[in-house]
């Protein structure tokens, strides 16, 4: 074991997985527009705006729903934006702060229509206009699909929050069952089926709901993979899979990231062969089926790809780590790990 290395090797965790990358033909100036519309709100400090330019979020919807129609790639948008704004606030808030801006999220969500209060935090109103655009076009199933795993998204990071203020060292199962709605999938295939009437029946169907965590856990293992440089070098790596699994497991990063790419390769397996266990609804029901999990299976390349080709994790050098596969590592603050 390499006590200090310089150097991280990420493996290459998407290189067999049978969806390519392609990105959304609006992407160039939808995101012109919704970026625009974003620094109307005057929300971000002049840090967090910096931050939010590096994500480039307009591209991750653009990769991870290629064939949408404009109308619906602008709510695709609207709604990473709400994402990054909610991750942005509550990221070193603790739990009681957490959960008032989950309660304001939620009652934005629930009361569209509404004029939010003077005075309230701005991620109200983020919310609410979001959701006034998205209920226009959206079906009523997709509408309540989406007030249900949005809310299950609020909880899950209002737990996080809570980790947090106590210091828990999560084992690694229990992270993994809080990460998978951390990951924050699952509200975004409500994109998946805005436009289409998918039963609950097949919504709620053990091997679809299985299929999808699958794809959750795929992106929650690249996002820890690559993201794990830049939160050691803040101090904010107690979060994160590669952590639990060096502590839990005694492994040094490299023994962590190969343990991670086998899980990941594990899940791609597994939500292979659960395409196969999916049953028939009818003709009519079976291609809106497909549709929808070829949707989902998008999501795990579209969030691969936008790992480099933003700035989000790997600053300007994503492209090149592509490449080359290795990550220099960034000098660690002194201090005592979770």
């Amino acid at each position: 074991m390499d006590a200090h290395p310089k150097t991280i090797y990420l493996p290459d965790t998407m290189v067999n997985w049978p969806w390519p990358r392609t990105i959304n033909p609006h992407y160039e100036d939808v995101k012109a527009e919704v970026d625009a519309s974003f620094r109307d709100f005057k929300a971000l400090s002049s840090k967090s705006q910096e931050a939010f330019d590096k994500c480039d979020l307009a591209r991750l919807s653009a990769l991870a729903y290629p064939n949408i129609p404009r109308e619906h790639f602008r709510i695709a948008c609207d709604l990473m934006n709400l994402f990054f704004f909610y991750d942005d606030y509550t990221d070193f808030k603790d739990e009681a702060a957490t959960k008032q801006l989950r309660d304001i999220v939620l009652d934005a969500l629930h009361n569209p229509h509404k004029i939010r209060p003077e005075g309230e935090c701005i991620i109200g109103e983020i919310a609410r206009q979001f959701w006034a655009r998205a209920i226009k076009s959206a079906s009523l199933s997709s509408q309540r699909h989406f007030l249900e795993t949005f809310d299950e998204y609020l909880h899950s990071v209002v737990v996080e929050a809570q980790d947090r203020e106590q210091s828990r060292r999560r084992s690694l199962d229990d992270y993994l069952k809080l990460r998978r709605y951390t990951a924050g999938l699952k509200p975004c295939l409500f994109i998946c089926e805005m436009g289409v009437n998918l039963p609950d029946e097949v919504f709620y169907h053990p091997v679809i709901m299985d299929l999808a965590e699958c794809i959750s856990y795929l992106i929650a293992i690249d996002n820890d993979m690559v993201s794990y440089n830049k939160e050691q070098a803040v101090g904010n790596e107690g979060h994160s899979m590669i952590s639990i699994v060096m502590f839990e497991l005694g492994l040094d990063i490299s023994g962590a990231m190969a343990w991670a790419a086998h899980y990941h390769t594990e899940v791609q397996k597994r939500f292979i062969e659960g395409l196969a266990k999916v049953p028939s609804w009818g003709p009519s029901v079976d291609v809106l089926v497909k549709e929808y999990l070829d949707m989902t299976a998008m999501w795990a390349r579209a969030n691969h790809s936008w790992s480099y080709e933003s700035q989000r994790y790997l600053a300007t050098m994503g492209p090149k780590i592509q490449q080359t596969r290795l990550v220099p590592l960034l000098p660690r603050p002194d201090h005592k790990a979770m």
